[in-house]
């Protein structure tokens, strides 16, 4: 098969995104998570620009990397200045990155209104930079044309000249760059096929933006155009509305255009990969996107699980285990009894030849048509289904909870004595004591147990007070950490009086489950809520 060389830009270009940020252990761990997938080229940053990147270039040379390269990102040099005397040509030569790429302009618009300079001075500042790097650090030079089919389209005479004098002044890789991300893939095409007729020796990549949604699209009809450098980041981070999403374009590439990215065996790790981004960038990535997300491949209508369990491709376009992701079936009102048996027949097989089957449906039904969405909360779910099994044993009868502290938290106001000054400013309020505390009395293995704790809050209280309790009787729980709490209003038209729906996930040994409660009161919702990942993590663990 045909290789195509992946550029990662998470790590530079990614940052640029709205709420990214990564701290430099942050980017030394992803650049060997990125190793270990098997990208050929990790930009590690712009170390002209900030010194976290300086320091990341002199961190990286001790990390032993295997097949990854490390690429240090920079421009062409001001104008006025030799690319010698050019600060930030000379901290590309002093990071000793394996290769370094440079940006420069390619539309006639960004010479003369940001650089404001003619176009034989953008051609000279091209040129000279990239031959001075190629002589000082004796190692490839890519070349990002920045804007190119923006500028292709305005005044091909320019951008074409702009891309052949970086070649000619030695550039390994010219990059050409839908910058603003507003092209069309005809657009990409017949710009790729332009800069090929003009530099027949070249070797061509593409770096697109999705400010159009058109990223994925726009890169792989550049790939099937003759590019064969990708510049991408992982889940597509970056400026505005991102990059190209290099999950997408690595799966569509190995697995429907039969192109190489990865060594073998490594496309299994998109999955992983991704989730470890989504983690460290400290964002939630949506539950649908393609591939990698949680929901790429979950099944909710009956009709549609009903086919897939006569073939899967009926309704999946790759198999979720070629990209390291599983299949879901999700129960909700819309299941049929061919959802129900799909999702649970390993566990619980003897559902196939029981009416229990039905009337879990109906439960569910019922519970969904009151607020419970489980779907979302597959502990709850497996606990129905163990109860109309007779096979639920709950951990513990309870006696009752209490909850105290709830608004009383002391508040004063100081305000001295006499007419206030001009400059005494607002008075001041002084919190008390904002602690919670939770009570629980209930009863373990035929032993009465009455705890109190504290908390942040009434939920986390009550967490805290359950688990003074029932850990003695059950390790397991001492491994369980609450991840997750959400809560939703589920009848909003009913005001103050309305039902919450709260959904807990915990985590045991990353195993990850969720468990749900809905009521008028959200401190007992979340009980519920509570209750069931107790019952969950003891009757799995057993």
């Amino acid at each position: 098969m045909a290789s195509l060389e992946i550029y990662d830009t998470t790590l530079r270009d990614g940052t640029q995104g709205f709420g990214v940020d990564l701290s430099l252990a942050d980017k030394l761990a992803l650049t060997e998570e990125l190793d270990a997938l098997g990208v050929a080229f990790i930009e590690g940053g712009w170390p002209g620009s900030n010194p976290k990147d300086r320091a990341y270039f002199e961190e990286v040379r001790a990390r032993g990397l295997g097949r990854g390269k490390i690429s240090a990102f920079g421009s062409t040099r001001r104008n006025g200045v030799r690319a010698e005397d050019d600060p930030n040509l000379r901290a590309l030569v002093d990071s000793r990155a394996d290769v370094t790429c440079i940006f420069g302009k390619s539309w006639d618009l960004h010479i003369a209104e940001a650089l404001r300079v003619s176009e034989e001075d953008n051609l000279r500042m091209i040129g000279e930079s990239v031959a001075f790097l190629r002589r000082a650090t004796e190692r490839p030079v890519f070349y990002d044309a920045e804007h190119y089919f923006d500028g292709w389209r305005a005044n091909p005479r320019c951008a074409l000249a702009t891309i052949r004098a970086a070649f000619e002044a030695g550039a390994s890789r010219i990059i050409l760059c839908d910058t603003n991300g507003g092209s069309l893939p005809a657009q990409i095409v017949e710009g790729v096929q332009e800069a090929q007729r003009t530099l027949p020796g070249a070797v061509f990549g593409i770096h697109v933006h999705n400010d159009g949604g058109l990223a994925t699209a726009n890169t792989l009809a550049a790939i099937q155009t003759g590019c064969v450098q990708v510049h991408g980041t992982i889940n597509g981070v970056g400026e505005r509305c991102g990059n190209a999403d290099l999950t997408q374009i690595i799966a569509n590439c190995e697995l429907k255009l039969g192109l190489t990215c990865l060594p073998q065996g490594r496309l299994t790790r998109l999955t992983e990969i991704s989730r470890l981004v989504w983690e460290r960038i400290n964002l939630l990535g949506p539950d649908n996107q393609p591939f990698v997300g949680p929901a790429a491949f979950a099944h909710k209508g009956g009709v549609h699980v009903s086919a897939m369990q006569r073939n899967e491709r009926t309704y999946e376009h790759v198999v979720p285990a070629s990209v390291g992701n599983v299949r879901r079936v999700l129960i909700s009102e819309m299941a049929g009894r061919s959802s129900l048996l799909a999702k649970l027949e390993d566990r619980y097989p003897e559902l196939r030849q029981s009416a229990v089957a039905a009337a879990v449906l109906n439960e569910v039904q019922e519970l969904e048509h009151q607020g419970y969405s489980f779907e979302a909360a597959d502990g709850s779910f497996d606990l129905l289904v163990r109860r109309h099994l007779g096979r639920l044993q709950p951990a513990f009868d309870l006696k009752y909870y209490r909850v105290h502290g709830i608004g009383t938290a002391a508040r004063s106001r100081s305000v001295s004595a006499g007419a206030p000054s001009a400059s005494a400013g607002p008075p001041s309020w002084r919190s008390g004591d904002d602690a919670v505390e939770a009570t629980v009395k209930l009863d373990v293995g035929g032993h009465t147990r009455l705890c109190a704790a504290e908390g942040n809050g009434p939920v986390d209280a009550l967490s805290h007070a359950l688990r003074q309790a029932l850990e003695g009787a059950f390790p397991v729980l001492a491994r369980m950490t609450l991840t997750d709490y959400k809560v939703r209003v589920v009848n909003s038209a009913d005001g103050t009086g309305a039902r919450v729906r709260v959904l807990i996930e915990h985590e045991i040994e990353r195993r990850r489950f969720n468990t749900i409660g809905v009521h008028a009161n959200i401190i007992e919702a979340s009980w519920q809520a509570l209750v069931d990942a107790i019952d969950y993590a003891v009757a799995t663990s057993a």
